[in-house]
């Protein structure tokens, strides 16, 4: 199986037909259909490393201020209680917690109601720790790499630019800031030429990176889905465009 960072961008896009969400479409005929998903989501972000074990994860709407029809989405994919207790055992000597009151997020059901709209594959989601490195995420996700040989679909959930103090909101769309454009474009230069370190080190990476990460959720998953990369992969970039001037929507798809 790839692994994919998918930019999800706004809540909304859960039920829209637009460029991003047809070419998620596309991305889930395109690729082998995998046993189960395996998604970090930057919506489930706290002090703990969990991993959801459910038989039957819950929808989450974890956002607010959107039309009543968004509260309204169900995305009833099973779970996998087996799987997850792979993920502890992969994830060892660190202390994975079993989770059973979390479900899907937005940043999880957003993107696969369109990328498995049947909601047909179990999916499961790994929580981001708030107070660990950069270097411990990608680290993670090499020690969860081999999950793709067996026919699971790591997925990270966030945006590579996401900086909503600029963002237009219900507004006219603007150009792209510069600053945005400029930091997407040296991040894809770094991926597709292995430099890892300096996109775990992003903080040394200058005043475009600082305003594209004003905070580390939503480029953390970007960092498992990198970890999970092997040798031999190809690294490319289906889905590109910045939403609202400041929030990257590029999917990075790794193998």
């Amino acid at each position: 199986m790839p692994a994919i960072f998918f930019g999800h961008g706004n809540p909304m896009n859960a039920l829209q037909q637009n460029d991003w969400t047809e070419a998620w479409a596309t991305i889930g005929k395109s690729i082998p259909r995998p046993r189960a998903v395996l998604c970090v989501s930057a919506h489930w972000y706290l002090p703990a490393t969990l991993v959801t074990a459910m038989a039957e994860p819950r929808t989450i709407h974890d956002f607010g201020g959107f039309p009543r029809e968004l509260y309204q989405v169900q995305y009833l994919a099973s779970g996998s209680p087996e799987l997850a207790r792979r993920v502890q055992e992969l994830l060892a000597p660190l202390a994975v917690e079993l989770d059973q009151s979390w479900g899907l997020d937005h940043g999880t059901w957003s993107v696969l109601r369109h990328v498995y709209p049947s909601a047909d594959v179990p999916v499961l989601q790994l929580s981001i720790d708030e107070t660990q490195p950069a270097s411990f995420h990608f680290e993670l996700g090499k020690r969860l790499a081999s999950l793709r040989d067996e026919q699971v679909l790591i997925v990270g959930s966030g945006n590579l630019v996401h900086n909503l103090h600029t963002y237009a909101w219900g507004r006219h769309t603007p150009e792209p800031y510069d600053w945005a454009v400029r930091f997407e474009e040296q991040a894809k230069t770094l991926m597709t030429s292995d430099g890892f370190d300096e996109l775990i080190n992003y903080e040394s990476l200058g005043r475009d990176a600082l305003l594209a990460i004003p905070t580390p959720d939503h480029y953390l998953p970007l960092l498992y889905v990198l970890g999970a990369k092997r040798p031999n992969d190809t690294i490319t970039f289906p889905v590109e465009g910045i939403d609202g001037g400041s929030v990257s929507m590029l999917t990075v798809q790794v193998g």
